[in-house]
């Protein structure tokens, strides 16, 4: 097998800077991951900069030359944050004067990064889950299914197993 090693001062790691042997073998574990394209969740406390490794994941990727889109999933009510990430048609809803594609479809061939998903609500996760599974997204108030090529980036500060216990964060979603 050939194994390839990650480069010292690369580009794809810039905004993060550290010295510390436990940074340097979670930036290769990092850059490994990137490769993959595979849906990731980073943990930690808040202010530690889960942000900048999924950036950074992301210009390490295959699909680093398509849009990194970020939402923060605890800063808007649930049905903001179903339209943000969803998209809507015309109509769909009061204010709704116009169709909203979501941020699925920016980031289509991109990662999207979904900061805080501990805070989503259960419904919404019902709805990421089925995304994930299906590759597709339906926007709200339509009955069109659209199709999605993204990668997802997840993060929270919460102990998701503490939170699946408590009935708050979805089991399925967690493995997926």
């Amino acid at each position: 097998a050939v194994h390839q090693s990650v480069p010292e001062q690369a580009d794809w790691r810039e905004e993060i800077v550290s010295r510390s042997p436990l940074m340097a073998a979670l930036l290769e574990q990092a850059y490994r991951v990137a490769q993959r394209d595979v849906s990731i969740l980073i943990t930690g406390a808040s202010g530690t900069g889960k942000e900048l490794l999924a950036k950074a994941i992301h210009k390490a990727s295959p699909r680093a030359k398509q849009h990194f889109v970020a939402i923060n999933c605890g800063a808007l009510p649930e049905h903001l944050l179903e339209s943000e990430l969803f998209g809507h048609s015309k109509g769909a809803f009061t204010g709704a004067v116009s169709e909203h594609g979501g941020l699925f479809r920016e980031a289509d061939g991109g990662t999207l990064f979904l900061d805080e998903i501990g805070d989503m609500p259960v419904a919404l996760q019902v709805k990421l889950l089925r995304a994930l599974q299906e590759r597709q997204i339906r926007p709200v108030g339509s009955s069109k299914s659209i199709p999605i090529n993204v990668r997802v980036l997840s993060a929270t500060h919460r102990d998701l197993q503490q939170a699946m216990a408590e009935g708050s964060f979805r089991e399925d979603l967690y493995y997926r």
